[in-house]
């Protein structure tokens, strides 16, 4: 029971910690805007990330292509570790760290969007895929734990979990994701219009 009781209340004081960073939460609507922003230029939303950062990714990109709150149009999101042939072939053929970058050359365009999701800041595939996006004109969103890692040198916006542990970092991951989710859905599709 005190583990459990622990578990929660280290999850809840990390929400608190965000809740209480007046840049975190300025962050969080200046990345609502930029996809806002994008799906108005007829632009797309890509995701990508590794175990369960893919598993948030492709949560996260359910929410735009499908709906959050209210029916509505969909938006153009995916999430670029859906196609396991691709994924298997691209890993065995050239290397598990191209399997991202070289979707993004396929389907990024300037203006388009990438948030690349990873603990550590560090998973290769992600860092490649980011550093493909800025080379393409996208914009690049770095949704991390506490340092950043390598993937803050290549991104538009960091948003750095205020913490090394993971669980709690794609709690706070998801949280955001979806604070983002709803915030976009009410802008592009306001209800009474």
């Amino acid at each position: 029971m005190e583990n459990l009781k622990r578990i929660v209340q280290d999850s809840i004081a990390l929400k608190t910690k965000v809740l209480n960073s007046p840049a975190m939460l300025e962050l969080t609507l200046k990345v609502a805007d930029e996809i806002v922003k994008c799906f108005k230029a007829d632009g797309k939303v890509l995701f990508c990330g590794n175990g369960g950062s893919a598993a948030d990714a492709q949560h996260l990109a359910a929410e735009f292509s499908g709906r959050f709150y209210y029916d509505r149009a969909p938006l153009f999101s995916e999430a670029l570790h859906v196609n396991t042939s691709y994924v298997t072939a691209v890993a065995n053929d050239y290397s598990y760290d191209e399997i991202y970058a070289r979707l993004i050359q396929a389907k990024g365009r300037k203006g388009d969007i990438l948030i690349g999701m990873s603990t550590s800041g560090n998973s290769g595939n992600v860092v490649k895929a980011c550093e493909q996006a800025k080379k393409q004109g996208m914009i690049v969103i770095a949704m991390t734990g506490e340092t950043g890692g390598k993937m803050k040198d290549c991104c538009d916006y960091l948003m750095n979990i205020p913490s090394t542990d993971t669980p709690r970092i794609q709690e706070v991951h998801m949280l955001l994701g979806h604070a983002i989710c709803e915030i976009v859905e009410a802008k592009m599709f306001p209800r009474g219009k």
